[in-house]
């Protein structure tokens, strides 16, 4: 195995997250130019031809450029230092300088699987590229609005931020100006399961899902169920239902740059509210991202400490434990930095 240049990884846990598909970046911004992309420390050019999407190492074979600063040219990826062409699925098929010339097999790019679903470009480094993605079926619902708000970059590790993402006792605290309420801080007890692939929680409380300036929209006797499922190792969906049925479905995608650095993708869908603008929807999704930032990239260690004895728990964090131990059982080191 040969990993990437200045790996921030253990070689061990390289591995076992490297099986797994991750979003690397949106449709929409990949038209008809290259756009470079970071997973797992690994640099990656993204290009799309007729073929469909092609996702490789982002480095030309003869003299170390990045393929992403080129551009597509009849449908092949061409280098910006000296023209070689490469087709959709990798090979160098005209060296400019000497274009009666047989090309060695070792101009070969390092390709990808890749799969597009949500408004973005997901591809897995070393895994089985049949391996299905996060479920989210109400992108493709015709009942329900999709929104794709712009991603977030944390100085923070994927495993904390989902872990933050996942904690519901967090809300009173951090989320005060957004949702919150500090005068309603307690956690009733809730259940959480293992499924095949991770963790699914259903949890329900008084706290209102919707912006503090649109409070009285809900009963003031209403619960709020909001359910979380987990897919190992760092994307999470929330699906908090509303008064009248209404439903609002996010998907928190982290993808791990490097080991502390993350790019979290949050495609939303709700079925209620269809017809007014999004600015607040986009304004009140950045701001509650925003008031977690400021935590997340703040905790130390900074890694997530998959040794449950490493930091104290209390009842509330039973989907924290649930998905500590998931992480772990895939393989990851109990062993973090401080």
């Amino acid at each position: 195995m040969t990993y990437p240049r200045g790996c921030t990884f253990t070689e061990s846990d390289w591995d076992a997250l490297s099986q797994f598909w991750y979003p690397i970046a949106f449709s929409h911004d990949l038209k008809d130019q290259p756009i470079s992309a970071t997973l797992l420390d690994q640099r990656l050019v993204i290009w799309r031809t007729a073929a469909g999407l092609s996702v490789a190492n982002d480095l030309c074979l003869h003299r170390g450029i990045p393929l992403s600063m080129g551009r597509v040219q009849s449908d092949q990826l061409v280098c910006k230092y000296h023209g070689f062409h490469y087709s959709s699925d990798g090979r160098c098929v005209l060296i400019p300088a000497q274009p009666g010339a047989s090309i060695p097999p070792k101009l070969c790019l390092k390709t990808y699987p890749v799969k597009e679903a949500y408004g973005l470009i997901w591809t897995c480094l070393a895994g089985d590229d049949r391996t299905p993605l996060p479920d989210f079926p109400e992108w493709e619902d015709a009942d329900y609005q999709q929104i794709l708000p712009d991603a977030v970059n944390l100085n923070a590790a994927a495993g904390r931020q989902v872990e933050g993402f996942l904690d519901v006792s967090h809300f009173a605290w951090v989320h005060t100006d957004t949702f919150g309420d500090s005068n309603n801080p307690i956690v009733p007890r809730y259940e959480v399961n293992t499924t095949n692939n991770g963790v699914h929680v259903e949890y329900l409380s008084t706290v209102s899902n919707f912006p503090k300036a649109l409070q009285d929209r809900a009963p003031a006797d209403f619960e709020w169920l909001r359910i979380f499922d987990v897919h190992f190792p760092f994307t999470a969906r929330l699906t908090v239902h509303f008064p009248d049925d209404g439903r609002l479905c996010i998907l928190n995608a982290a993808s791990p740059v490097s080991a502390r650095k993350t790019r979290v993708f949050c495609p939303i869908c709700r079925n209620f509210d269809r017809e007014m603008p999004l600015e607040p929807v986009y304004e009140f999704n950045y701001q509650v991202f925003a008031e977690d930032k400021e935590v997340v990239e703040a905790q130390y260690p900074e890694d997530l400490p998959l040794e449950l004895l490493a930091e104290a728990h209390i009842r509330a964090d039973k989907t924290s434990i649930a998905y500590r131990k998931g992480l772990s059982a895939l393989g990851l080191g109990k062993i973090y930095t401080a």
